[in-house]
């Protein structure tokens, strides 16, 4: 069961008492589905899946299954560093009902080529949910090369990579090895930057796993469907209309800038727990700046 389309990597709303909103997560869910996104994501980088617990990110995940019943696909971010950890995670995400488990690469310990196909292996023979793997280099100090990418993409449950290399060379070599391998039925490339999307949909991939899409998930949702359906036209326009939007939420380190767009628009968001903090002012008025541009405010 691949996935296609925009997934949402969701932001965590929090309470003035630092505890999960789960009213406003509830309410975010339910006006990303109404704003045509395919997926959604919780407990991802964008949640602050580094500074919530363990038993915040299980309940993430029954929320994320209870409110959108049915409606559009649900990803549970349940990666770690430990292997052990993240099979408990994946295992979680499998009974809580969740579509797909997102699985990033150990970060911190630097695991050999090999040591993260085990890694990968361990979680696949012990559990039966799709899994997206998440390649982020600039995060985890680790960069999956395509070799054992394409290695751990014939695992049985594994379905998609969300790829946040920005290296289009090496997606272009990714793509051409799930080609050469027949892999191209089970196993889907998906963006991990936003601004990237649309380019690397003109090399194969099948969407994105958002950023924007929590502040604009319309025009995110549109770019992306008007590319799968043979609309480049649209989705290039779309895509230099809210470049200014993909750059500037990340003008300091996401989520931070996103959880200031949606307080700023009324959506729930609250706070980044430490150590992120407050937006620079300098940074507020440009946030503000695109946001009046897009008429989000």
């Amino acid at each position: 069961m691949t996935f296609e389309g925009t997934a949402v990597a969701m932001v965590t709303p929090f309470t003035v008492n630092d505890e999960l909103d789960e009213e406003g997560l509830r309410k975010n869910i339910n006006f990303l589905i109404e704003n045509g996104v395919d997926g959604l994501l919780v407990a991802g980088t964008t949640g602050e899946s580094a500074t919530i617990t363990y038993e915040e990110q299980k309940r993430l995940m029954d929320i994320l299954v209870d409110e959108v019943d049915g409606r559009v696909s649900t990803i549970a971010g349940a990666g770690s560093n430990s292997s052990r950890e993240a099979l408990n995670l994946v295992k979680y995400a499998e009974n809580s009902g969740a579509d797909y488990a997102l699985v990033i690469t150990p970060y911190y310990n630097k695991p050999q080529a090999h040591g993260l196909v085990e890694h990968y292996k361990v979680i696949n023979d012990s559990t039966d949910i799709p899994m997206i793997l998440y390649n982020v280099p600039s995060r985890t100090g680790t960069d999956m090369d395509v070799e054992t990418i394409l290695e751990i993409a014939k695992l049985d449950n594994v379905v998609a990579i969300k790829e946040a290399n920005p290296d289009l060379s090496k997606t272009s070599t990714l793509q051409k090895g799930i080609y050469d391998n027949n892999l191209d039925d089970k196993f889907v490339i998906l963006s991990g930057n936003d601004d990237l999307t649309v380019p690397m949909m003109s090399i194969g991939a099948k969407g994105v796993i958002s950023v924007v899409g929590n502040v604009d998930p319309f025009r995110t949702s549109k770019m992306v469907h008007s590319f799968l359906d043979g609309d480049v036209e649209t989705a290039t326009k779309l895509h230099f209309e809210l470049y200014p939007l993909m750059k500037v939420l990340f003008c300091e380190s996401n989520p931070v800038p996103s959880k200031f767009a949606l307080n700023t628009m009324e959506i729930p968001a609250g706070h980044v727990r430490l150590p992120l903090f407050n937006l620079k002012e300098e940074s507020e008025e440009k946030v503000k700046s695109v946001l009046k541009e897009l008429n989000l405010i």
